[in-house]
């Protein structure tokens, strides 16, 4: 439950910056790329200190950042393929939702594991 939080408030993040950045004329994948960022930074720093309440590392750091980004491989990749049947808004819904499961199934077992 903590997880889903921390997640669906950092897609909140996510979509609220690309928007203020989109308006502050960045271009798309621009806008895309650094709301994204800021929103795993925020995503990790939650995710450590309330969903597995463990430590802060750089190690755990750089892991999460490589898993979420094969996490943004996952969604875009889902959703892409989801629109060849479904309207785009639930294309977006189905990538969203696959890249939770595998975002949670990485970091619960490789970057946040006690050491």
């Amino acid at each position: 439950m903590r997880y889903l939080l921390v997640g669906g408030s950092a897609a909140l993040v996510d979509l609220g910056g690309f928007v203020l950045l989109r308006e502050g004329d960045f271009s798309t994948p621009a806008a895309a790329a650094v709301s994204f960022a800021f929103a795993a930074v925020y995503n990790f720093t939650l995710s450590s200190a309330v969903v597995f309440r463990l430590g802060s590392t750089w190690r755990r750091f750089m892991l999460f950042m490589a898993f979420a980004l094969l996490g943004l491989v996952v969604n875009t990749g889902v959703t892409t393929l989801a629109a060849v049947w479904l309207p785009g808004t639930l294309a977006k819904i189905a990538g969203i939702g696959v890249a939770f499961g595998v975002n949670f199934w990485m970091n619960n077992s490789f970057v946040f594991q006690q050491e």
